[in-house]
């Protein structure tokens, strides 16, 4: 096996191994070569190689989302590690393990206008858990020999060589502290972290074996905290109004035994979304289908007692505005990740896996009786019967467009929604539960979305569907630029020709600068594209031929799909608006 000759890069690669780091995203460079070297020589790492740094970061994103472990990213110095900034905002926001190691300049050659340098440290700032600027190493550590050692000139430089041998030692032993530290840091708080490491050339050097020994440290796993638990637990079991409000989750994250729990306490309404993974015929999940059209007594009615919160965030602004007038008496958040203070008045954060706190609750637990649950659960039931009658009379457009995609997808797909009007439109959908929803709500850009798509694809053994925006899909096309997009990867490309979520939003529309600068119209397609990187392609623009296609499309797996739906731009958002005002 071949290693780099450079100490640094060395400790980097064992430590990686070392914490089972197995997939590396590479993209070329000359100054991360050392890093290159170690780990495609070394069997344990599964390397990927992506050009574009910006679609490398979230190819690496979308894998280490459905590991839910860390991922490393690896680009050479200058702008390169700029260009990952987007997906590790995603990361820090979402709570993923990215692990983002930069190739770096010497000292001395920062700031003095050599080629591709930058000012690399802390470059993320805020937005990572972790970064580490480790140091330059003094030597190679070289194990001199007998005879180089009888030399004249080694006599003379004996001292010197010991004082450069003492200080590697501490630059070795400052480093792997450093990287123990920072991937730790990834392992055990699901957050982004940066290595910036320090290469003087050569940097293509090998040998036949570690010149280094490193010294693995475990991270530290916090114990969990039930202090605020009695408080909670009697604010609970006297109110008869409870709001359980699930955001981003993985799916199975809760034990089916303890959704159960809650679902059958005829007091608690458990509100859902699309990335909430979570199913049971007592939640609801469609919280906009619900609340769109209430008025003032309605939300009295709703508003909660108590509000628990669970998983990452949410989509809908509408449950945020409710929730932020008709406030809860309390709010208390449960998981191992960030607690945000969305409503302004967050009590207590149970700070633990979910299914810990469960355990727990559950021997203690007691329903209360109550006509909360029964009565938004039946309002509900009309709601799917007037969406139904709406959608059989809407000409075609985007929302019927969605109507036959989720329609469409068999059992047992992973779906990856892209941001904007996309994932908005999913959630007013009942979708099959066996298939799982991913998003990057961390940030909500619409950068990155088939990116993440392709890297989820590669490690989940579910087949993958792709759902954006033509706008989106377009920002991201060099997400396509990738040799690792298994036959079963299908995208659907919703093209109504340009930012349609901005017709939704309050602005004036149908004007020049309106077309131009908010809704960006254009008249591109995804023909060409699809044809130069092997997808094969179909499209759509009405709603016969669109059902037809749909049948094809999943059942062909000779090569990755792609079919795009043209729908009318101007039609979209009065038929979304009117859906809204009559949904009740």
């Amino acid at each position: 096996m071949k290693y780099p000759k450079i100490p640094l890069a060395q400790t980097v690669i064992q430590l990686c191994e070392t914490k089972k780091i197995k997939h590396i995203v590479l993209s070329p460079g000359s100054r991360n070569a050392p890093l290159t070297i170690g780990f495609t020589h070394n069997p344990f790492f599964k390397c990927y190689s992506i050009v574009d740094e910006r679609c490398a970061a979230f190819f690496a994103l979308g894998i280490a989302q459905q590991l839910q472990e860390p991922v490393a990213v690896v680009c050479t110095s200058g702008s390169a590690l700029l260009n990952y900034f987007p997906a590790v905002a995603e990361a820090f926001y979402s709570n993923i393990p990215l692990v983002v190691i930069s190739a770096d300049r010497p000292k001395y050659k920062i700031g003095i206008g050599d080629g591709q340098t930058i000012n690399q440290e802390y470059v993320y700032g805020s937005h990572v858990a972790y970064a580490s600027n480790l140091k330059e190493d003094v030597s190679s550590n070289k194990q001199f020999t007998q005879a180089e050692k009888d030399l004249p000139i080694f006599k003379g430089l004996e001292n010197t060589f010991k004082k450069a041998l003492g200080l590697q030692q501490s630059v070795q032993d400052y480093n792997t502290l450093e990287i123990n530290t920072a991937l730790n840091t990834a392992i055990t708080n699901k957050l982004p972290v940066h290595i910036n490491c320090p290469f003087n050339e050569p940097l293509y050097n090998m040998e036949d074996s570690a010149s280094v020994k490193v010294n693995s440290i475990k991270s530290k796993v916090e114990a969990p905290n039930f202090s605020e638990f009695k408080t909670f637990n009697n604010a609970w079991q006297t109110a008869t109004k409870k709001m359980v409000l699930v955001g981003v989750l993985e799916p199975n994250s809760i034990e089916e035994a303890y959704v159960n729990l809650l679902a059958e306490d005829s007091s608690v309404l458990i509100l859902t979304e699309s990335t909430s993974n979570l199913h049971n015929k007592n939640v609801i999940p469609s919280i906009d289908k619900l609340i769109a059209a209430l008025d003032t007594e309605e939300f009295n009615q709703l508003q909660p007692e108590v509000l628990l919160t669970i998983g990452g965030l949410v989509v809908s602004k509408k449950i945020k505005q409710f929730l932020r007038t008709y406030k809860p008496k309390h709010h208390y958040h449960l998981g191992l990740h960030q607690a945000n203070n969305t409503y302004y008045i967050l009590n207590s954060w149970f700070k633990m896996p979910i299914n810990t706190f469960f355990k727990s609750w559950q021997k203690v637990y007691k329903p209360v009786a109550s006509n909360y649950q029964p009565f938004w659960v039946n309002q509900m039931q009309l709601r799917r019967k007037n969406h139904a009658e709406y959608m059989s009379k809407i000409e075609f457009s985007d929302f019927k467009a969605f109507h036959h995609i989720l329609e469409s997808i068999p059992k047992d797909f992973q779906v990856q929604s892209a941001n904007s009007s996309i994932i908005r439109y999913l959630q007013l959908f009942d979708l099959n539960a066996t298939n799982t929803i991913f998003c990057n709500r961390g940030t909500s850009g619409i950068d990155g979305s088939t990116s993440t798509a392709i890297g989820a694809s590669t490690v989940n053994l579910k087949p993958t569907l792709c759902i954006t925006g033509d706008l989106s899909f377009f920002y991201d096309s060099n997400a396509l630029w990738n040799n690792y997009i298994p036959n079963t990867f299908k995208i659907v490309v919703v093209n109504n020709s340009g930012g349609g979520i901005f017709r939704i939003l309050p602005g004036h529309k149908n004007t020049e600068n309106f077309d131009t600068f908010f809704e960006t119209k254009h008249n591109l397609n995804a023909n060409k594209l699809a044809e130069m990187y092997g997808f094969n392609y179909s499209s759509s623009d009405n709603e016969i031929d669109l059902k037809m296609k749909l049948k094809s499309f999943y059942s062909d797996n000779s090569r990755p799909q792609l079919i795009e739906i043209f729908t009318p731009s101007r039609a979209n958002d009065e038929i979304l608006l009117n859906y809204f005002k009559l949904i009740k």
